[in-house]
């Protein structure tokens, strides 16, 4: 039955679905990585798109004004699993981006990367067993959802370096990253990319608290849908935000599988 195709379900969600995909060359597709394109796992450097995720952003590319992932990973791993020419590929919220010349970094974020290499060092030979230690080259985040007792730890440890060292904290999924003063976070990174494209309708899907700047960023457009991705992690001010929520990545490749179809 046509009801129960993909397709259907997805033009059932939210009605702007179906204008994006007549909108589509006038349109932005943005998109995050963790818990959106990829399954959230406890070691994130085993995370990787779902499958048939790269052709459907290949399609994509083809038939869309402009199309991104805007992400906290550095900008190199979003390089080396996310290999569609055309895509817009921006890491550490903002403050680098791959370009056909190679990695493009913000010019105030090198002055912090030595700081971030101490914190690193330190939490390394300080936490806890079982938690994880993230170097984002720009930015380093502290697990705790293998070790969820250390969730204690992790919070005295951030607040102690970021006092030390100007690195400011923020909460995410299970875990707490120290990053840059800068004023970079992913709604400057979508606010870029919709001045460079001229696009005038955006689909925005976001699983965590740090895609709520990219959510505010479409706010202008003349056709935005904001999609929060749904987990027992996602938190409540996202879902608040949203125009919909779907459910988890595979829904999330659904929904771009419409827009691309």
């Amino acid at each position: 039955m046509d009801g129960d195709t993909p397709h259907a379900r997805v033009a059932r969600l939210h009605p702007g679905f179906a204008e994006l995909r007549r909108r589509r060359d006038r349109a932005a597709v943005v998109v995050d990585f963790d818990g959106t394109l990829a399954r959230i796992v406890d070691d994130p450097a085993l995370a990787r798109p779902l499958p048939g995720t790269l052709p459907v952003l290949r399609a994509l590319v083809h038939r869309c004004r402009v199309v991104a992932v805007v992400s906290g990973r550095p900008a190199a791993f979003l390089a080396a699993h996310l290999a569609v020419d055309g895509l817009v590929r921006v890491g550490s919220y903002g403050l680098e981006e791959v370009t056909p010349r190679g990695i493009v970094h913000a010019p105030e974020a090198a002055a912090w990367a030595e700081a971030v290499q101490a914190v690193t060092a330190r939490a390394r030979a300080d936490a806890p067993s079982g938690v994880l230690v993230e170097d984002k080259g720009f930015s380093v985040t502290l697990h705790y959802r293998t070790a969820p007792s250390a969730e204690a730890w992790i919070r005295a440890f951030a607040g102690e370096q970021a006092a030390a060292t100007g690195l400011v904290e923020h909460d995410a999924r299970r875990s707490v990253e120290l990053r840059p003063p800068c004023a970079n976070d992913k709604g400057g990174a979508v606010a870029a990319i919709l001045g460079r494209s001229a696009a005038d309708a955006a689909c925005v899907c976001g699983d965590d608290i740090g895609d709520l700047p990219a959510f505010a960023a479409v706010d202008g457009l003349e056709l935005a849908v904001r999609v929060a991705v749904h987990s027992d992690e996602m938190p409540a001010t996202l879902a608040a935000a949203a125009d919909v929520v779907v459910d988890g990545p595979v829904e999330v490749l659904e929904v771009l599988r419409y827009l691309a179809g």
